[in-house]
């Protein structure tokens, strides 16, 4: 069974957010302060985190999400007040698979877990594609870089599988959110360009991801 736990220190949020979880027939646990919610998560190593941002105590959910991305890809999405450009592409550098503007529709936060938790399950075609060093498994959900196996978050692999189903086509940021967000995610389309900058970082300069200005991205 699907667990999640939501990290929101407001109790009615929280307590709309289970009941509409839960009757997915999802295992929700509640937590309503970043320490707290970090242990939690640690304990449980649930499916899915629900994270709000403005948390009380030493720990916001920026911080909560820094510390479990030491040692865990579990799918997050951000809870926030502030629509703010700046907060929206600092939690996706950090590790976010998502994030939502409050107020929404509980209804939206279920669709959205739904949508992530999808991607997630994906089975990819058996392959191997090889740039240098750089060697992606399509077949072993994996990538190495000079041997060494890398973390790929599921939503840097979503992106990543679709560029190597596409090798040399340029791909425009519609296209690749269509591809590897699903045609129904609703979102800044830049969300592409941070997970393009944490594959780059993370894969290293063998990757042959190149930016085709005012067009999108191109693989090999």
């Amino acid at each position: 069974m699907t667990s999640i736990v939501v990290v929101e220190d407001e109790a009615d949020i929280a307590q709309l957010l289970a009941l509409y979880l839960g009757n997915e027939g999802w295992t929700v646990h509640l937590a309503d302060d970043g320490e707290t919610g970090l242990a939690a998560i640690r304990a449980r190593n649930p499916d899915f985190v629900v994270l709000d941002i403005g948390l009380p105590g030493n720990m916001d959910g920026f911080e909560v999400c820094r510390e479990l991305r030491r040692t865990s890809e579990v799918p997050v999405l951000f809870l926030t007040a502030r629509d703010d450009e700046i907060d929206r592409i600092l939690g996706l550098e950090i590790g976010a698979d998502d994030y939502v503007t409050k107020p929404f529709s509980p209804r939206e936060i279920v669709a959205r877990v739904k949508a992530v938790l999808r991607r997630g399950a994906q089975k990819f075609e058996a392959g191997r594609t090889t740039f240098g060093v750089v060697d992606i498994n399509t077949d072993r959900h994996e990538v190495t870089v000079d041997g060494e196996v890398v973390d790929v978050a599921a939503q840097e692999w979503a992106l990543l599988e679709s560029l190597v189903a596409n090798q040399g086509t340029v791909l425009s940021r519609q296209q690749l959110l269509d591809l590897a967000w699903g045609v129904d995610w609703i979102g800044d389309p830049r969300t592409v360009d941070v997970h393009v900058r944490q594959l780059r970082r993370k894969l290293g300069d063998d990757l042959p991801l190149v930016t085709i200005r005012g067009a999108g991205y191109r693989l090999g």
